[in-house]
């Protein structure tokens, strides 16, 4: 299993000095947040593309993927009556599946609470109708740049679809494409009454991802949640790609965040090698 951290811990540093501090760190991946390099993807150059790329493998570091898909730019949504702001918001989609692509990464984190949410008014199942079209379309883009979509469940506190690990694996196995997977987030299942090694163990073999936190919102390590069974449970599923840790409390500061969370996540997962 390999180790990686997600880069909107460090938003507004340089990139290079991104790269060096997380490959210094330890870990073997970072997974890119894409409104940190810009307001819209399309404002990243090829030029710039490549050397985002080449920084960060000039110091062997993988870059894993992209997630926090659609914060910017605003007034996009997935799950909506606007036949016009879906087909915008799918051509964005396409741009970064592109931009992906371009890095290297190999999977996207389809979280994007606000933006897949079922606007009031509208029947759950048009909306479950409007994301597998959608997703459909973008699994086909995603193929052809060699990408992995990954659904992730998210709480009723955020969003009101694909709000428990079995609405989202339902929703995976009904589209049955290889290129569109879901990814479990420790914060995510704690809101769940079943047990995290028992979520890990129903969705075996269709979580492409996954993101290490603590319930309290900040880094595994920070808090009460305990990673061994969590440990026991991935190698149990036979996953062997990354565990990327992603936090939503910043106070602690980047370098703290970054170094107490690999320590942590390394002497749980040593026995992996990484």
């Amino acid at each position: 299993m390999k180790l990686g951290i997600c880069s909107e811990v460090f938003n507004g540093w340089d990139w290079e000095e991104t790269c060096e501090f997380v490959k210094k760190t330890g870990y073997d991946g970072i997974e890119v947040a894409p409104f940190t390099l810009a307001k819209s993807v399309d404002l990243i150059s090829a030029a710039r593309r490549t050397e985002l790329k080449s920084a960060a493998k000039q110091i062997g570091l993988e870059i894993i993927g992209l997630h926090w898909l659609l914060v910017s730019p605003e007034g996009l949504a997935i799950t909506t009556g606007d036949e016009t702001l879906r087909e915008k918001t799918k051509n964005y989609f396409f741009e970064l599946i592109r931009f992906c692509s371009d890095l290297n990464g190999k999977v996207m984190i389809v979280g994007s609470p606000k933006q897949r949410n079922v606007p009031a008014g509208m029947p759950y199942d048009k909306a479950i109708a409007s994301a597998r079209a959608f997703f459909m379309d973008c699994a086909k883009e995603a193929k052809m740049a060699g990408v992995t979509l990954c659904l992730e469940p998210l709480s009723t506190a955020e969003t009101n679809i694909f709000s428990t690990a079995k609405e989202t694996l339902d929703f995976v196995k009904e589209l049955a494409h290889p290129n569109f997977k879901m990814m479990l987030d420790v914060k995510a299942m704690s809101s769940e009454s079943k047990p995290i090694p028992s979520i890990i163990e129903d969705c075996k073999g269709y979580f492409e991802h996954f993101h290490a936190n603590d319930e309290n919102k900040n880094g595994p390590g920070f808090g009460k949640t305990d990673f061994v069974p969590i440990e026991a449970a991935l190698s149990s599923a036979g996953y062997n790609k990354y565990v990327s840790v992603e936090v939503f409390d910043f106070t602690p500061g980047a370098e703290l965040i970054a170094e107490k969370s690999y320590k942590y996540l390394d002497s749980i997962f040593k026995k992996q090698p990484h």
